[in-house]
């Protein structure tokens, strides 16, 4: 593997860190002022890959009897037994690691527990230990000698939960120096147990747009992500997380449109998501498509019209194949080729383009439900949107 790939920085950001030091304190012994006494020292990095592929785990537990580190599901659905090394440190090194975007365990003395030596994240519900193993084609993702846009960070009421919301938004390179120049706006989701800041640290959408727009390949635009989470004290919930439906449309948009040069008309205007959000996407894209959005974008999950536990119910829109053909430019559906929707997913679409003459379009590649698939998926979207 490259040197230059597996030392890229986008591979090692986290919400703690966007550039590792790797280093802690020591203190000599000895007199003298405690500034001359304080100095740094290389820590070991909890995850490192290797040039040959392989992938070493570091954790410190000095009083540790076992440590192990597991994978969950998906493309490392293994458990490794690390080995102390000294010093209070435990090691392993695995050789069987598929490419990819990895969320992993550890387990000490038979506790579940994180590295505090490793990259965290959010997901599962949980502040959570991830690593990438990039491929051949990585490079897409990774931070680039491009211009970059920027990611700000906004606060919006919501109307539906009455608390204060946050919306990570991407804005191109030479959105601030542009003043005159208005753009379209893409809306993006997070998947179950994920939140706002999934797309940036996780998906590194921000780099796959920098790195897009670089080689001409995308249109300039505005990307808004989103928590899909409108919970309201004492109700129960089934698939979908409250109404965020309603929160997007009546608060979302509105607070976006107003605050940014945005292009307000809903030929401009498109949404998509993974897993959750990806039903999230397809019921508010459709439900909303002859007034607010033009295009959809569906990462593993179902496009049956029926959602789970009765959650919507669009088969209305199918009824009318030239007005959904005209009004949703981009009906763009992807799944891993490793997930349970792949050919159900492929074989509807399928159907729907024979019987009623429905345009859409499948992407698939090899994976299982990781952030991998979705980096790829969202890559394919974003040429596709405002041609």
């Amino acid at each position: 593997m490259k040197k230059d790939i597996i030392n890229n920085q986008a591979l090692y950001q986290h919400m703690l860190f966007f550039d590792p030091l790797n280093k802690k304190v020591a203190l000599k012994d000895g007199g003298g002022d405690i500034t001359e006494r304080i100095y740094y020292v290389d820590e070991k990095p909890g995850v490192r890959l290797l040039e040959n592929g392989d992938v070493e785990f570091n954790y410190y537990a000095p009083e540790a009897k076992s440590v192990k580190v597991k994978g969950i599901g998906g493309s490392m659905s293994q458990e490794y037994d690390l080995e102390p090394v000294g010093d209070g440190y435990w090691k392993v090194v695995a050789q069987d690691i598929a490419p990819g975007f990895h969320y992993h365990i550890y387990i000490v003395d038979g506790v579940q527990t994180t590295n505090q030596l490793g990259q965290y994240g959010y997901g599962c519900f949980y502040s959570i230990n991830f690593f990438e193993m990039p491929d051949d084609d990585s490079d897409f993702f990774l931070l680039q000698d491009v211009p970059h846009g920027d990611i700000r960070m906004e606060l919006y009421e919501s109307s539906v939960t009455g608390r204060t919301k946050a919306a990570w938004v991407y804005t191109p390179p030479g959105y601030d120096q542009n003043i005159d120049k208005k753009y379209p706006v893409l809306y993006i989701q997070h998947g179950v147990g994920e939140n706002e800041t999934g797309w940036v640290w996780h998906g590194k959408l921000n780099y796959i747009a920098d790195n897009l727009l670089a080689e001409g390949k995308m249109q300039e635009m505005i990307i808004v992500m989103n928590s899909g989470y409108a919970f309201v004290p004492g109700e129960k919930y089934m698939f979908f997380p409250g109404d965020f439906d309603s929160e997007l449309v009546k608060d979302c948009i509105p607070f976006i449109d107003g605050k940014y040069r945005t292009l307000s008309d809903r030929e401009h205007r498109a949404i998509a998501g993974l897993s959750l959000g990806s039903a999230q996407a397809y019921y508010s894209g459709i439900t909303h498509m002859e007034e607010t959005f033009s295009s959809i974008g569906i990462f593993s999950g179902g496009v049956s019209p029926l959602g789970m536990f009765e959650s919507y119910d669009l088969s209305w829109a199918y009824k009318d194949p030239e007005k959904f053909n005209e009004l949703i430019k981009v009906f763009f559906v992807s799944a891993g080729e490793q997930e349970m929707m792949y050919e159900s997913n492929k074989e509807f679409l399928q159907k729907m383009k024979e019987e009623k003459g429905i345009e859409s379009i499948f992407y698939s590649r090899p994976g299982y439900h990781e952030w991998d698939v979705w980096r790829y998926s969202v890559r394919e979207f974003l040429q596709l949107l405002f041609k």
